[in-house]
């Protein structure tokens, strides 16, 4: 059996990239076939901690390029931090104790919560240019 790989992270709160130009959480646009944006902000928006990252990241990624679990896990992944829901929409990540996820709109008071508790991981999604 190949070694499987994770994207999953555990009491971590992942903020928007600092490049991003997102002062509130939006939607993506709607777009025929779906986005992988688009899909995991489906998943989330109405479940949050329902999912982890391996299963948000295969079904927007994996799955709907007819890949099995296995395969696509097969090697790493980029992880939510290369998300465009981290680094255009202005959506924060939380990863609860069991890699559970949801997503908080940058400016919110929740938001602004998690980017402060001292409890969790802090990380920053991945800046779309180069400094």
């Amino acid at each position: 059996m190949n070694k499987l790989h994770t994207t999953n992270y555990y009491n971590t709160f992942i903020e928007i990239a600092d490049d991003s130009k997102a002062t509130e959480g939006s939607a993506p646009p709607a777009k025929e076939p779906k986005t992988a944006a688009q899909i995991q902000y489906e998943m989330l928006i109405d479940s949050p901690y329902h999912y982890t990252s391996d299963d948000v990241l295969y079904v927007s990624n994996g799955q709907r390029r007819g890949l099995s679990r296995e395969e696509f896990f097969s090697k790493g992944q980029p992880c939510f931090r290369t998300s465009a829901l981290c680094k255009r929409y202005g959506w924060g990540i939380h990863c609860d104790h069991e890699g559970k996820v949801a997503i908080y709109a940058v400016g919110t008071a929740q938001y602004d919560d998690l980017k402060r508790d001292g409890t969790i991981k802090q990380i920053m999604a991945i800046r779309s240019s180069r400094k």
